[in-house]
């Protein structure tokens, strides 16, 4: 490495972010750019471990300790090479990836982990900035037609390796634009949508043909698409979110958190005019304490809500590991995001009883009690304690505790495609039950983070291009230095 001491010499630092009280009036990103000299010290602080853990924690298998020594050295054309090999879309994951591989960093054992999020977004635009990421369509075509379904990460990268490989491929979106969760669900604040049109712009030079307003099964029949299409990859998502079945959860009011976070970027891309659901001058709850709760913070903040209360069924996690979870695993740690800094407050052990509502229909409150968690025949559960049930203020909630698989609309089953019990489709190798047909990302493996998307899009695309031509020219993953996470589901 060009620093051999720069994990002694440098701190970890990441860029400031802009004040709460101003960020809340927009919905730009809220960090400031960070110079390039301190990037340089970042990078410096990568021990180039003999182990490079960070590898085994990202699941798209990133090169990291060899980016980040490119990025020292100030060998930007390299930097992105090795990132580019591993990742289709390094602006994505630099904003709004959590990061695994730091959790797996080797400094993280008794110190701050190396920024890797952060130097892996400055790569990316550093690269576009330096005219370095530019159209290279294939310099062959193989005549083959493939079909995908879904312009989400899992999609988008599917997409993207199967066009490099020669092959024609076609992009099917029920939206307006293309991105999926990138574009309807995930805040502007947190990925600006001129990013994803960035790249959606340079994919259509390549040759990818992008076609929306287009609901597969609907506006057009499955059976037309696997008449005229070689293959057929499927990555709708998991768009099927998780009922709270409790009393009152049908008032007006109780929103699934997506339809509120997607409908606000349907605003800011000038889609609609306002958002039918506002919180303004509202007493919210956010049912969950994942990122997607996040998110509906910061989307109420900037609305201008009365106040905010995010909730959380399990206790609150300590600050620093504990001796049960030690390095490498995800640190399972309390984590503040900048929607929390913007403003609300936290309950953790709690259980949601039941909504209550007005003579019209509307919500007024939520109905809670505290919770005690203890372990009890090896498993852990939870008792509710006396004296501590009561109702609060609700005039809005949000769902947000995850979602249960693919959206039960028939479109798997008008492909053809078999279902498991928990309604994820049957595959193996991703290819499901129909050979003509493949899947991947959520809606395979079920509800991930965007870097697994990618990783299984590209994965996918693997399959489709030995289907299609015997053998596949397309690079992938070695399996044998990673967990084999991505075949928890959806196997037959």
């Amino acid at each position: 490495m060009g620093a051999k001491e720069g994990f002694l010499q440098f701190q970890r630092e990441l860029p400031i972010s802009r004040d709460p009280k101003e960020r809340v009036g927009d919905y730009k990103e809220i960090y400031e750019d960070f110079p390039e000299e301190k990037l340089n010290h970042q990078a410096a602080r990568c021990m180039d471990c003999g182990i490079p853990f960070c590898h085994q924690g990202c699941p798209l298998g990133n090169v990291i300790p060899e980016f980040n020594d490119a990025v020292y050295n100030q060998e930007w054309e390299q930097a992105i090479q090795i990132l580019k090999s591993t990742n289709n879309f390094p602006e994505f994951t630099g904003r709004i990836c959590p990061a695994p591989c730091e959790a797996s960093c080797v400094l993280g054992i008794n110190k701050d982990p190396v920024a890797i999020e952060l130097i892996e977004k400055n790569i990316a635009e550093k690269a576009y900035e330096l005219g370095l990421i530019q159209p290279n369509p294939p310099q062959t075509r193989t005549g083959k037609q493939v079909a995908v379904i879904g312009s989400g990460p899992a999609g988008l990268a599917a997409a993207d390796q199967l066009n490099q490989a020669g092959h024609e491929v076609t992009v099917f979106e029920k939206d307006a634009k293309p991105g999926g969760l990138l574009r309807y669900g995930i805040p502007d604040f947190k990925l600006e949508k001129w990013v994803i049109d960035r790249r959606i712009d340079l994919m259509k030079q390549e040759g990818v043909i992008f076609i929306c307003n287009t609901d597969v099964g609907f506006n057009i029949k499955a059976e037309n698409i696997l008449r005229n299409f070689d293959a057929v990859l499927i990555a709708t998502g998991a768009q099927q979110p998780r009922a709270l079945n409790i009393k009152g959860s049908d008032l007006k009011g109780v929103h699934f958190a997506m339809d509120f976070l997607g409908k606000q970027n349907q605003v800011i891309g000038g889609e609609i005019q306002e958002n039918p659901i506002s919180a303004k001058g509202k007493h919210v709850l956010v049912i969950g304490g994942g990122d997607t709760g996040s998110d509906c913070i910061g989307t109420s903040n900037r609305h201008g809500a009365a106040s905010i209360t995010q909730l959380e069924l399990l206790p609150k996690p300590p600050k620093q590991r504990t001796v049960l979870n030690p390095w490498p695993e995800w640190p399972m740690t309390l984590k503040t995001s900048s929607s929390h800094e913007e403003g609300a407050e936290r309950i953790f052990s709690i259980l949601t009883k039941e909504f209550i509502g007005n003579e019209d229909g509307e919500v007024t409150g939520l109905k809670l009690v505290d919770i005690e968690w203890m372990e009890k025949d090896g498993k852990m559960t939870f008792e509710e304690i006396a004296g501590t049930e009561r109702v609060v203020p609700c005039d809005l909630a949000f769902l947000a505790i995850g979602y249960t698989g693919p959206a039960q609309n028939g479109l798997l089953e008008a492909f053809g495609v078999d279902t498991m019990e928990n309604t994820l489709p049957k595959s193996k190798n991703y290819q499901s039950s129909n050979s003509k047909v493949f899947l991947a990302g959520d809606m395979r493996r079920g509800q991930s983070l965007v870097v697994w998307a990618i990783s299984e899009g590209r994965e996918a695309a693997v399959k489709v291009d030995e289907f299609l031509m015997g053998e596949s020219s397309l690079p992938q993953k070695d399996e044998s230095f990673f967990h084999v996470e991505d075949e928890i589901a959806g196997i037959e």
